[in-house]
């Protein structure tokens, strides 16, 4: 495995010195930016409020989340929404009471961006600034992305680079994941596949290669292995059945390697999606299918059919031209033009070779699951939903029936930006969504972040507590509930 090369091809070894662009908010800004603010300090444990409701006797753990939270230094400012410092936040639940706590991880990039007054730390994008000095994709890691638990420890994850290890109680940051020494740094990203027996698989991308993850339940490694793709397509997500690795290529190639990352992409819809299945079991092993063009960020979790068809939920778009391509006029609370919501797709792999897209008039992003069904053949996932032309967050959340076809919904109102819900099981339950579903959202009236959690079974009913912080937290993208 040619580790240099590959981390050369993921264009994340050099920077140049150019200036990023300051971000400042535009003239009649939309409120909603309320959820791009920046946060200043890590933020001490304290008690939530509760507003409504009561928590269920057996509701305890934490829901723990990760998102952006500093974009803005006085020296210069980040390029885009996913490039800024991660935050991890920890909604704590115990005896019908909630508590939040949060730290920034303490990465190389944060460190870089504090002492020299600006971010100069490139990213997504963001391009370099003065003094810049990239050695390898852990020094612009910004840890902002996601979370998982893995042999006690929290990690903190990214999308070219190495997991950030977390305390998981107190969030304080040990260093970054080496899982073999011959593999330092190597991208791991943020959307790993866990099996319901506890194995992780997770892919690493640059360029047309792509790292293939096996861990252990502990998150000891396993394997590691280097396959080749048809494409070198941007990729955050991808998905996975009992036996097989799911990888959906859109037409937002990479034609070119280099910071900001985004600068070297092309949107090419001639090219449509093709869709790379593998066998767990032996990568070389590969079936390619084809569907029209579409842009995403997010799938479902995918099973297998008895006939062999492989089925998934995805969160579609029409082009990158949203969140993807414009993610500075977010901080700056500058609507999108001409750009729809995402919406809810369901794709089929045939065993005779043939694909379908479904295509349904539903806003959908963030899609999640039971996880203790992960691969396996399901009947509900949940997503956020309501959202508006033009604005890249959501009001609502609902919960979709793929038996019945139907859709419960609850509407926050426009008030609200909601946030990635989690499906908690039921203590002792072993029915799909037998259990709770937990997640945030920001109430522009309170300028603060709230937590709810709602029956999983009866979403359209309202929450059955929330709580409201005393701070407003920007908007985050994903977490997990752990015991």
């Amino acid at each position: 495995m040619d580790r240099r090369a590959f981390l050369r091809a993921a264009g994340l070894t050099g920077a140049a010195a150019l200036l990023s662009p300051e971000v400042v908010f535009a003239a009649g800004a939309a409120d909603w930016t309320l959820g791009f603010c920046d946060v200043e300090t890590d933020i001490a444990p304290s008690s939530l409020t509760r507003l409504r409701g009561k928590a269920p006797a057996d509701l305890a753990g934490a829901l723990v989340r990760n998102g952006p939270a500093r974009f803005r230094r006085p020296g210069g400012s980040v390029g885009h929404w996913f490039d800024g410092d991660g935050l991890v936040r920890r909604f704590s639940i115990q005896d019908g009471e909630a508590r939040l706590s949060a730290r920034f991880v303490d990465t190389p990039k944060r460190r870089a961006d504090t002492a020299a007054g600006a971010v100069i730390t490139p990213g997504f994008g963001t391009a370099p600034g003065p003094g810049a000095a990239l050695g390898g994709p852990d020094d612009a890691n910004a840890a902002n992305t996601s979370v998982m638990m893995a042999g006690g420890e929290l990690w903190a994850l990214w999308e070219p680079g190495s997991p950030s290890v977390l305390d998981p109680v107190t969030l304080e940051t040990k260093g970054f994941k080496t899982l073999r020494p011959d593999l330092k740094a190597m991208p791991f990203l943020a959307h790993p596949r866990r099996e319901p027996n506890g194995r992780t698989w997770n892919l690493g991308l640059a360029g047309r290669r792509a790292i293939v993850w096996r861990l252990a339940a502990d998150g000891s490694l396993e394997d590691a292995q280097l396959i080749a793709l048809p494409r070198a397509s941007y990729l955050h997500d991808f998905t996975a059945t009992e036996r097989h690795i799911v990888i959906v290529l859109q037409p937002w190639v990479q034609e070119r390697a280099g910071v900001p990352y985004i600068a070297g992409m092309a949107w090419k819809p001639e090219l449509g999606t093709q869709v790379l299945v593998l066998d767990k079991a032996d990568l070389s092993k590969r079936r390619v299918f084809d569907l029209p063009p579409f842009f995403f960020f997010h799938l479902g979790d995918a099973w297998e059919d008895a006939d062999g068809a492989i089925r998934f939920d995805a969160c579609i778009d029409d082009d990158p031209r949203g969140t993807a391509a414009a993610g500075e006029q977010l901080l700056r609370g500058v609507p999108f033009k001409g750009v729809a919501p995402p919406k809810l797709g369901f794709i089929t792999l045939h065993a005779d070779g043939k694909a379908d897209l479904q295509r349904f008039d539903t806003i959908a992003e963030f899609p999640r699951s039971d996880d203790r069904f992960a691969g396996r053949a399901r009947r509900f996932s949940v997503h956020a939903a309501v959202g508006e032309p033009g604005k890249p967050v959501f009001h609502g959340l609902a919960v979709r029936d793929w038996k019945s076809g139907r859709e419960a919904v609850f509407d926050f109102g426009r008030r609200q930006l909601v946030e990635e819900m989690v499906f908690v099981p039921r203590p002792g339950g072993s029915e799909e969504f037998d259990g709770w579903l937990v997640g945030t959202s920001l109430n522009l009236d309170a300028q603060a972040t709230e937590l709810h959690a709602f029956d999983a079974r009866r979403v359209a009913d309202g929450p059955l507590v929330t709580w409201r912080s005393n701070t407003a937290l920007p908007l985050g993208f994903h977490g997990i509930f752990t015991a």
